[in-house]
């Protein structure tokens, strides 16, 4: 890792980094981002009202999915023993905006910080799916990290 990246060989080729050295540790991580829908959407959404059915289950149960399937969408992420996953939504009405966050547990050598990642914004995707018949200017934004625990690096907390 002369170059500097982890991911980058000498010779600037992508590489799997090696944690068989590292030490299992507790690991969390928590990703949040933001859904912005139209008042009219979010009241339909409320009243389980859209056309393809209850919208935040499908969402959760979808982050949760792709949490879990995290190493087989990103080639150099490390299959992880996930021991806790779980998608939280807050729906703020006077924004018409649905936060999502998504919160990944390990005890392992690396972090669950890009299974967080994949978890809210696959969850932030389905939400746009379950309402894209009756909006499709839906934007998604806001999506970063927020929490991090474990490992050499130790504690981050986003300001």
């Amino acid at each position: 890792m002369a170059n500097g990246f982890s991911h980058m060989d000498n010779d600037g080729n992508a590489r799997m980094v090696d944690v068989s050295a590292k030490n299992d540790s507790q690991r969390t991580a928590i990703v949040r981002c933001l859904v912005r829908v139209s008042p009219a959407t979010l009241a339909l959404l409320m009243e389980n009202a859209l056309p393809k059915g209850d919208v935040l289950t499908t969402a959760k149960i979808a982050g949760i999915q792709a949490a879990k399937r995290t190493a087989d969408l990103i080639p150099m992420c490390h299959p992880l023993p996930i021991s806790y996953v779980d998608i939280r939504f807050t729906v703020h009405e006077e924004t018409a905006t649905i936060e999502i966050e998504c919160e990944v547990r390990t005890t392992y050598k690396t972090g669950v910080e890009m299974e967080a990642l994949i978890g809210v914004q696959t969850a932030a995707a389905t939400i746009y799916d379950m309402c894209k018949a009756v909006q499709k200017d839906i934007v998604i934004d806001s999506c970063r990290l927020v929490f991090k625990s474990g490992g050499k690096s130790g504690t981050f907390t986003a300001e």
